[in-house]
């Protein structure tokens, strides 16, 4: 019994790793390696480590808050206008104290960001799609192996953090024992101290989890944006036919001959310029071939270029306008010097050969 297998079957698997055009694409609608709890450690850090050294500073202006509250706006008749002013006067103090948290969280979030994706802008993801509303599909994402992993996350995250927060607790139990027997002020700092340190350790444990899920989500994502042999193949079809890529490769395709070009300019016996528009490189090797070759030719920039090769490695130069003209219109790189140009191109290397102490 034999066994016939259809290599096609294996086609449409998803084992090659993703091209530069698909993780482009990827990357306009949005989509990329990030981990949101790598923001969410970072922008918590931010603002812990921020009330760490300003908490205190905040509490006075808070106080000052409370004071000028109750001895100024107690006294006020209650009217519309003196409840409209008041309001804006609360709101205003309100923003100015929680205002440099707030742009601190922020500030952090776009850096966060910026330092996993970079700058990406993209509306495709925030647009609405009725494959969304789907309760099919909704119902396989709840109960995805990614959902799964979410969960598990979760939990290891609660954990974690409930661990290292109970840790600080009972480092610092005989302050908590004595908050009954402080005063309201002491006993606000003491719990504001002990929330800040919690806080600090808390963003710590979740910014080395996060690391974690960071590589997972980067696995994740690599994973998802796999493509099958067939479809590395049709984007190479269909790139074939785009007018950009074309150009792109038929430009770096003129660099890299170019390069080349200039590569063998040192190698060549005399220069033939026009003086200025055209300057034309042969080389003659009676070994290898039975008539000079062009090695390189240009027109305008590139004829100045092959002439500085030229002059840095001490090649001569010899002007004959008609001559460069008829060489650079009639031959390509690699033609031999045909007959009709023979008897000139002789004579211009005879002259360079006795200059050269040849003959």
């Amino acid at each position: 019994m034999h066994l016939k297998l259809d290599l096609q079957f294996f086609a449409g698997e998803k084992t090659e790793k993703a091209t530069p055009k698909k993780r482009l694409d990827t990357r306009k609608k949005g989509q990329s390696a990030k981990s949101q709890d790598v923001n969410t450690a970072i922008g918590l850090l931010a603002v812990f480590m921020f009330l760490q050294f300003y908490s205190s500073n905040m509490g006075e202006i808070a106080l000052q808050t409370f004071r000028h509250s109750f001895n100024e706006f107690m006294l006020m008749d209650l009217t519309e206008e003196n409840i409209h002013a008041i309001m804006l006067a609360v709101l205003k103090e309100v923003a100015l104290l929680l205002g440099p948290v707030f742009l601190l969280a922020l500030v952090a979030g776009v850096a966060s960001n910026l330092m996993q994706v970079g700058f990406m802008f993209s509306t495709e993801s925030i647009q609405p799609k009725l494959e969304k509303l789907d309760p099919i599909k909704g119902f396989k994402r709840i109960f995805s192996i990614r959902a799964i992993v979410e969960l598990l996350k979760s939990i290891l995250k609660i954990g974690f953090v409930g661990g290292v927060t109970f840790f600080i607790l009972y480092l610092h139990i005989e302050d908590v024992l004595q908050l009954s027997q402080q005063s309201v002020g002491a006993a606000l700092k003491t719990v504001g101290k002990l929330t800040i340190q919690m806080g600090i350790a808390a963003s710590i444990s979740l910014l080395f989890l996060s690391i974690f899920d960071w590589l997972y989500q980067k696995y994740d994502f690599e994973k998802n944006i796999r493509m099958s042999k067939q479809d590395i193949k049709d984007e190479f079809k269909n790139s074939e036919g785009d007018p950009l890529i074309k150009s792109k490769i038929k430009q770096k395709q003129r660099e890299m001959a170019m390069s080349r070009m200039m590569q063998e300019v040192p190698k060549a016996d005399v220069i033939i310029t026009n003086p200025t528009h055209y300057a034309i490189a042969l080389k003659y090797d009676e070994k290898e071939a039975d008539a000079p070759v062009v090695i390189a030719k240009g027109a305008d920039f590139l004829a100045q270029k092959i002439k500085l090769i030229a002059k840095e490695n001490k090649i001569i130069m010899v002007e004959n306008r008609p001559l460069a003209r008829s060489l650079y219109d009639q031959l390509d790189i690699g033609d031999k010097i045909p007959d009709e140009f023979f008897k000139a191109v002789a004579e211009v290397l005879a002259y360079v050969y006795r200059i050269q102490n040849k003959v």
